[in-house]
């Protein structure tokens, strides 16, 4: 019972030393219970069962993150309490030498972790159930719920698994304290407040020339992401981020080589008010956290990524439905037969094969609906023609999954234009000796255009035809949440006239006869029904909304869950290395006092020196997502190069946010300790 009171005095006595600590805990567990009580929402149950079922996977990959998340606040609790345990060694020394026993020490600690264990838990706790309240809301904006289904809700599970999955991390914490505890010797506690980190200085000139490596490592990175030195596959992106990470830890080591040198060149501003100290001290620091540094880094680098991008998705897969999705429904039915079809069906097209199913079309859809059927040559597949524009071997490591046995599709341009009048698109006008080539993906479409561009012609039917455009042009038969064709080829109506095609594929779009969302989801029903076991796939703006809005939905989620945890995670590490330097480094600050420095003299140079800490590993994690960010871009095609200023100023904000308040709640506590 008195080591307890002991250890709760401790705790009161040292809160400011623990403040970092426990807002960091409080952060972690408020965060966990949130992202794990998605499901609790009230509003959960006033979507659809398809929205229903997008949810439950995100759900499913949120709890595969949390374990990811876990780990890592794992690690930062035990190096966070690290920093605590060095602090007191000299306190653990008096105990020792007063007679205490280490497992009286290792007590005291286990009843501080404790202590400080529930109240972080409890008041985590208590932030994130009223946090998930307001996540309800963004919850149901994002899948258009019906907020009158909101209620108070609090999640047992999710405030059980935050405790275990916690619990779990202040056992190791436990753990670690007791045999730190047993490592240490009496002598090395007691002089530990005249003890520094070992220094090692490095030679100029190694380090100067080791700087200049690490800035051509990372800009062959660079220039390699953004594919201006050949093509990427898996191993060469593996490679890529083995040397981006390796060139990271060059930088800073080699930096806190020359860090110094280069400011000492510059005599009028190493000598003006407190540099000197300033740049001295900061050198000494990011020369012991080259390690830590380039982790911080890389961690500030993906937080930078993960919010931009998952963002980014979101906007940008809402932008593209808008313009993907112009009608109601949405069918394609192949016209060939099949384990599916019968000869005879593979011969209809929608609305006669649904009309023998008891469905006719005019019951549910409005006047002006618009049926096409497209076509392909036996003969002529994506081998023979994207190897117009590009190697195969090229194109194979572009899209090493691509069936090249794939028949390429021709449409007559007046079945196109009608199509496009039916979606609002532009329609387009051939000469007889003309094709046009639609293609909406956008890695594809660099590849289509290099033969466009070079005159690539069609042999058909002993006529040759030649391209419209140098550029492939936007267009579709059927509707979709992102722009996904690789290819689709328009020629004159005369082309069709010799018998060599082959019917391909039948589509109809129109419009549902209904003036409410209730009506419109009755029709699509019947739709539903009618097309099920069918060779008939029917794509409805409702199903891909929710489709869309899911995908944009479990990007963003997961996104916001890293980001907050590696941001905060960097931050902390920061901030607790600021503070431990500030208590070693409290005799020097004294000194300066006594040397004439006025106060603010002493506050303007620990700021400086904290602003630059914070700032070098942001600095360069911002550069790294300038491209990282370009490159992620081009590999998700959905993005189609929209503008991405709403998800640059919210990741900004984010960042300024959490990384500024963790900075500047360093700067206080860092001021407070050199001013006791």
């Amino acid at each position: 019972m008195m080591l307890f009171k002991l250890s709760f005095r401790n705790l009161k006595k040292s809160f400011k030393d623990y403040t970092i600590y426990f807002l960091t805990l409080v952060l972690g567990v408020a965060i966990f219970y949130v992202f794990n009580a998605l499901d609790s929402q009230g509003v959960m149950q006033s979507v659809s069962a398809s929205t229903r079922e997008i949810i439950q996977l995100m759900l499913a990959m949120l709890a595969g993150v949390s374990v990811f998340v876990s780990v890592i606040l794992g690690f930062l609790i035990v190096y966070a309490n690290n920093f605590l345990i060095r602090r007191r060694k000299k306190e653990f020394g008096v105990y020792l030498t007063l007679g205490m026993s280490r497992g009286a020490i290792s007590r005291i600690l286990l009843g501080e972790t404790v202590l400080i264990g529930l109240i972080s838990l409890g008041v985590g706790i208590v932030i994130g159930v009223f946090a998930s309240q307001l996540m309800s809301i963004l919850v149901a904006r994002m899948f258009e719920a019906d907020m009158s289904a909101y209620t108070f809700t609090f999640s047992p599970q999710a405030a059980g698994k935050t405790v275990v999955y916690f619990g779990i991390m202040y056992l190791l914490v436990i753990l670690f304290n007791a045999a730190a505890i047993s490592r240490y010797k009496l002598l090395d506690l007691l002089t530990a407040g005249r003890k520094n980190e070992k220094v090692r200085m490095k030679n100029p000139v190694v380090s100067g020339v080791l700087f200049v490596i690490s800035l051509g490592v990372l800009g062959y990175c660079y220039l390699s992401v953004l594919g201006l030195l050949g093509t990427l596959n898996r191993n060469r992106t593996l490679l890529l981020i083995f040397l981006g990470s390796a060139a990271t830890f060059l930088f800073f080591w080699s930096l806190s080589g020359i860090l110094l040198r280069v400011v000492q060149a510059r005599r009028g501003f190493y000598l003006k008010d407190l540099n000197l100290f300033v740049f001295r001290q900061m050198n000494s620091r990011v020369n012991t956290m080259v390690f830590s540094m380039t982790v911080i880094c890389l961690m500030l680098f993906m937080t930078i990524g993960v919010l931009s991008c998952g963002v980014s998705v979101n906007q940008s897969m809402t932008a593209e439905f808008e313009a993907m999705t112009p009608r109601d429904v949405c069918m394609t039915k192949g016209m060939e037969e099949d384990e599916r079809q019968s000869f005879e069906d593979a011969g209809k097209g929608i609305e006669e094969y649904l009309l023998g199913k008891g469905l006719a079309l005019g019951e549910v859809l409005q006047e002006g609906y618009t049926e096409v059927t497209s076509y392909v040559l036996p003969g002529l597949t994506r081998e023979s023609t994207l190897t117009l524009g590009a190697s195969k071997e090229q194109v194979m490591e572009q899209f090493p999954m691509l069936d090249w046995s794939q028949r390429e599709e021709f449409v007559p341009l007046s079945a196109y234009n009608r199509m496009a009048e039916c979606f609002g698109i532009p329609t387009y006008e051939l000469g007889e000796d003309e094709y046009l080539l639609l293609c909406t993906f956008d890695p594809m479409k660099v590849i289509r255009d290099t033969a466009l561009r070079a005159g690539a012609s069609l042999t058909i039917g002993g006529r040759q035809y030649v391209p419209r455009f140098e550029e492939s042009q936007d267009g579709y038969l059927s509707m979709n949440s992102s722009r996904s064709l690789l290819g689709l080829y328009v020629l004159p109506d005369s082309a069709f006239e010799d018998g060599e095609f082959v019917p391909y594929c039948n589509y109809l779009a129109g419009d549902y006869e209904a003036d409410s969302e209730e009506v419109r989801e009755v029709f699509e029903a019947r739709i539903a029904d009618a097309t099920k076991r069918t060779p008939i796939y029917a794509f409805s703006k409702i199903a891909l909304r929710e489709s869309s809005i899911g995908i944009g939905a479990i990007m963003t989620f997961i996104a916001l869950y890293l980001g907050v945890i590696f941001l905060i995670s960097s931050a902390a590490v920061l901030a607790l290395k600021e503070l431990s330097e500030a208590s070693d480094n409290r005799d020097r600050y004294r000194i300066l006092r006594e040397l004439g420095a006025d106060q603010g003299m002493v506050r303007g140079a620990l700021f400086r020196q904290i602003g630059i800490f914070f700032l070098l590993p942001l600095l360069l994690a911002f550069v790294h997502a300038v491209f990282g960010v370009q490159f992620v871009n081009r590999m998700l095609v959905i993005l189609n190069g929209g503008s991405q200023l709403g998800a640059i100023l919210f990741t900004a904000g984010f960042i300024a946010l959490i990384y500024g308040g963790y900075f500047w709640a360093t700067y206080v506590g860092s001021r407070r300790i050199v001013e006791e």
